[in-house]
């Protein structure tokens, strides 16, 4: 993947910085936005941000800035996030994972009492009976986000192809839980939501996976057709049984241009694409540029061609494998060494040949996934024009730390 920082750009910049550190390229940042936003085409959707793929406060204020109009409201990953992040000037918070701890309800009720427009989602009874009790408590209607699964399942229950999530699946299926809002009182249901991993999420040229992916793209696009009947499916039904749902959220970075052109969407959700981490690089529909990266220091050199870097373990989540490594991006052509991979202490990398590198220069490394990154670094250094004009906190810089 081609970037608009050279080596030589980066070992300029970070002169004199302590490293390990961060920085994002903002240029590449905003120009990421742009192609997303792109993405929806002329429709009046709008993008909900993510924002366990930012983890930071002034990243997330640009984004809004620099997006107008067609960026709407918060994609949270908890319920503390969130009550965090209304506390910094946000609004419109959508709670994209479950709970039902009495400190989180807490937490819902005192957004709701202070005028926030908060919602969360919901897959089961016992998580609309522990937010209807705590909305019966505080005297106020808390807003329930009934997820559906989007899986594939081309043999029924034989084979599941996606991600394992909720356990909604249908209309009646959905219809039981938003029933359950009006027997139980305290929380009334605002929409659905529907993450269709096995196309925002799946790698199609990968090159660490290399014979898989022509059977990812097949998978794609049957699965394409049976995601929009599910979800339309879902919509209609519920509304049919008297249900308004103001929010359809849908997408994910990998499926923003598919999603955008299901009619009952009124929201696409994107995160991972404003950085636009190494994983992302291996999608044969985006077209989006590297913008964050972090820099190691090379202390030792244990062989000709070969530095080792201090640091540098930073693995990704997900199902383990060598693309969940950092990749070495500059200088061109560095390799992880295959037999160590990224170490906690140290992380050797091979040159490509004719490269030369003194002890203590730096090495420019991309994250596989995005918001993960900011959990190792208390700030990020902001690049624009090939200079670092500032830094941006992020949510471990203030010091917070959500899961």
């Amino acid at each position: 993947m081609v970037s608009r920082l050279s080596y030589e750009d980066c070992k300029n910049m970070l002169a004199g910085r302590r490293l390990p550190c961060a920085f994002v390229d903002m240029d590449a940042f905003d120009g990421n936005l742009m192609k997303l936003i792109g993405m929806m085409g002329a429709s009046d959707k709008t993008m909900r941000v993510a924002t366990k793929s930012v983890r930071s406060v002034d990243m997330l204020k640009r984004l809004f800035e620099k997006g107008g109009g067609r960026l709407k409201g918060i994609m949270s990953f908890t319920v503390e996030e969130a009550d965090f992040l209304s506390r910094q000037g946000f609004d419109d918070l959508l709670v994209a994972y479950p709970s039902v701890q009495k400190t989180d309800m807490d937490l819902m009720c005192g957004m709701a009492k202070r005028g926030i427009d908060v919602s969360i989602v919901v897959d089961s009874p016992e998580h609309v009976r522990a937010l209807g009790e705590a909305g019966r408590e505080a005297g106020i209607e808390l807003q329930a986000i009934i997820e559906v699964d989007m899986s594939y399942r081309p043999a029924g229950e034989g084979a599941h192809i996606g991600v394992r999530r909720s356990s909604i699946r249908s209309g009646p299926a959905a219809l039981a839980v938003a029933r359950e809002t009006q027997r139980v009182g305290g929380v009334r249901v605002a929409g659905i939501m529907g993450y269709e991993a096995q196309i925002a999420g799946l790698t199609d040229k990968n090159p660490f996976t290399t014979s898989m992916n022509p059977v990812k793209r097949i998978i794609k696009h049957l699965s394409k057709p049976d995601v929009l009947r599910t979800r339309d499916g879902v919509v209609r039904y519920l509304r049919n049984h008297g249900f308004e749902l103001r929010i359809v959220n849908g997408g994910g970075t990998g499926s923003v241009s598919f999603t955008s052109g299901d009619e009952e969407v009124t929201e696409v959700a994107a995160g991972s694409g404003f950085y636009c981490p190494h994983l992302f690089d291996y999608y044969s529909d985006l077209d989006l540029e590297p913008a964050a990266f972090f820099a190691l220091q090379a202390v030792r050199q244990p062989a000709p061609g070969m530095a080792a870097c201090a640091g540098g373990g930073y693995i990704a989540s997900g199902e383990i494998g060598l693309d969940r490594l950092p990749v070495p991006f500059l200088p061109k052509g560095s390799e992880l060494l295959k037999l160590e991979g990224a170490g906690e202490a140290q992380t050797p990398v091979v040159l490509k040949k004719g490269t030369h590198l003194r002890i203590g220069d730096p090495v420019i490394f991309r994250h596989a996934k995005a918001g993960e990154l900011a959990e190792r670094f208390n700030e990020l250094l902001l690049v624009e024009n090939k200079k670092i004009v500032g830094s941006a906190l992020t949510y471990r810089g203030m010091g917070m730390c959500f899961l």
